[in-house]
């Protein structure tokens, strides 16, 4: 499949920067895909522990994806030192807001929206979909729309789904900088523990089920492979559906580190049929 240079050169993808909030007089900035004719649409959100890295970070992933006919909404969002949790689910509720607001504009549908998320960007979309409907994510005010921050499916790589035993392992295994980074976002365990997937979703605290799909590899140090298919297990309890892809060897994302990969391009080509499945 193409990288994102190759889908700049397309003349079917046109990609683009776009304001879609004002933050303290800033413009916050999500580069969009957009294919000629669009079959889906999803918000993609980066991973770097809640702290670091921006809307270019998944362009491995996310430029196949429009090359194949999803729009693409990659978003930069507030992280600390600027601010911490909850502040960037507020960000991500809006742009899925945004995106559907525009769906006639880009010629989708609206209802068809979903979510890619990798590393703490994958606990992100996973808690973004679970409670779309949470007040204090729905915060921010989008003027002259009446869409609402449902999604029609969500994608996580590699995702944090429980902050507060991440934490706890990061500590058991003396990883100070994962330790640090959570401190920095989150603040307290408490906040960790509400804003966990999976104790959203096992204390039926949810108020949306949205298919889902994991990818994840065996050799992650960051995050286990067993923490998703512990989710993923909640989650079809709860009584929906999620799709797991475990890629044995591979670390921590390794679709990007590894471009061209086999098992890169074949969780790339997976990705895909679940957004023609359930998005289109």
């Amino acid at each position: 499949m193409p990288d994102e240079a190759a889908v700049k050169a397309s003349s079917n993808v046109k990609v683009e920067d776009v304001a879609y909030q004002q933050v303290d007089g800033k413009s916050m900035l999500a580069r969009l895909y957009r294919p000629a004719k669009p079959l889906a649409a999803l918000v993609e959100v980066h991973g770097g522990a809640w702290v670091s890295n921006d809307r270019l970070r998944n362009a491995p992933i996310v430029g196949p994806l429009a090359a194949d006919g999803t729009m693409v909404m990659s978003i930069d969002f507030r992280m600390p030192p600027q601010a911490g949790y909850p502040a960037s689910i507020a960000d991500i509720n809006l742009a899925i807001r945004w995106l559907k607001s525009r769906a006639a504009e880009f010629g989708f549908a609206a209802d068809k929206v979903g979510l890619l998320g990798t590393s703490s960007g994958g606990h992100q979309v996973l808690l973004a979909a679970v409670k779309p409907d949470d007040p204090r994510y729905g915060a921010l005010p989008l003027p002259g729309a009446k869409t609402d921050a449902r999604v029609a499916f969500a994608i996580a790589c590699w995702p944090i789904a429980d902050p507060l035993d991440r934490y706890r392992m990061a500590q058991r295994e003396g990883k100070t900088n994962l330790v640090a980074n959570h401190n920095a976002y989150w603040g307290s365990e408490a906040a960790m523990q509400d804003g966990s997937p999976q104790r959203i979703v096992e204390s039926g605290q949810h108020s949306a089920l949205p298919p889902i799909m994991i990818v994840h590899g065996t050799e992650d140090g960051n995050v286990k492979h067993t923490a998703s298919e512990r989710y993923a297990a909640t989650y079809r309890k709860a009584g929906s559906t999620a799709d797991v892809h475990i890629y044995q060897g591979q670390p921590h994302a390794f679709i990007g580190e590894n471009v061209g990969h086999p098992d890169s391009v074949d969780a790339i080509g997976k990705i895909a049929a679940f957004i023609r499945r359930h998005g289109r």
